[in-house]
């Protein structure tokens, strides 16, 4: 980032600079963390470490947001957004949260290749009718940071939506994000009509992964796109093997790795594939 490169700045003056140039209230903690208010609320950033399932090194990281009041946890995230009742409300708190997460993760890492992976909330996919992505791009020109870098996580109950589905992956893409979008159902085709649409990340989740039938079908689809299979929310052993046993590319849950207010890049201890 722009702070690692032949800068003159400290990193509280770009900082400054950077908040100066926008509408958000942030603020900037003694040890280098950002956080910003919406309303009452301080909000900021917890990360969870993705892996790579074949090298075990960190491939990127998941961003969540967090609610802070007096240095204790005051909302659930759900509360916090059920507080933006309208929908010019929501743009602002959603667009707020993933500046604040990227403030805080290439402020605070170093990686050129490793990717943000952030959330959007479903309301705000269809609040915002054209130009998906074009405001966080702005922030990120700001920043210095790519697109290409940040992985947009499409929410589940847009998959309801066939539509909506393609014309959101269509803008997002077309500013150069890379798409996650979650599984549903019990297809191996599954999202096949996509075609040049399709996710550039599918992530589904360990237990649902256990129960599926056809889990070597689902991931040769996946891949026959291109296209990489996240196995999230690993909790147990049983579902980390079975997790590296369907031929999934990355790893990610509590078990690996606990959300923590920093950058975490500690290398998962390579685990073997099982022999089917």
């Amino acid at each position: 980032m722009n702070t690692k490169a032949n800068n003159t700045h400290s990193a509280l003056d770009e900082f400054e600079l950077i908040n100066s140039a926008t509408d958000y209230a942030l603020k900037r903690a003694p040890n280098g963390w950002i956080s910003g208010y919406f309303y009452q609320c301080e909000l900021t950033s917890v990360f969870q470490r993705i892996f790579s399932a074949d090298h075990g090194r960190t491939i990127g990281h998941a961003a969540y947001v967090r609610s802070k009041s007096n240095e204790e946890i005051a909302l659930w995230p759900w509360q916090v957004f059920a507080m933006a009742s309208k929908d010019d409300q929501l743009i602002e708190l959603d667009r707020l949260c993933r500046a604040i997460h990227a403030l805080n993760y290439y402020f605070n890492h170093s990686s050129q290749s490793d990717n943000l992976y952030v959330e959007v909330h479903p309301r705000l996919l269809e609040s915002v009718k054209d130009d998906h992505g074009r405001a966080f791009e702005n922030f990120l020109d700001l920043i210095g940071v790519k697109t290409s870098r940040v992985v947009i996580e499409i929410p589940a109950i847009i998959n309801r939506n066939w539509k909506l589905l393609q014309h959101v992956i269509g803008n997002y893409r077309s500013r150069g994000y890379r798409i996650a979008a979650n599984y549903t159902g019990s297809r191996s085709d599954w999202m096949a009509e996509l075609g040049s649409l399709y996710p550039d990340v599918v992530r589904i989740s360990a237990s649902d992964l256990l129960r599926h039938e056809a889990v070597t079908a689902l991931t040769d689809t996946v891949h026959s796109f291109g296209a990489s299979v996240l196995v999230r929310d690993i909790e147990t052993p049983e579902q980390l093997i079975g997790a590296k046993r369907s031929d999934a590319d990355y790893l990610q849950g509590n078990l690996l790795g606990k959300t923590a207010s920093a950058i975490e890049t500690a290398e998962l201890a390579v685990i073997a594939k099982p022999v089917n």
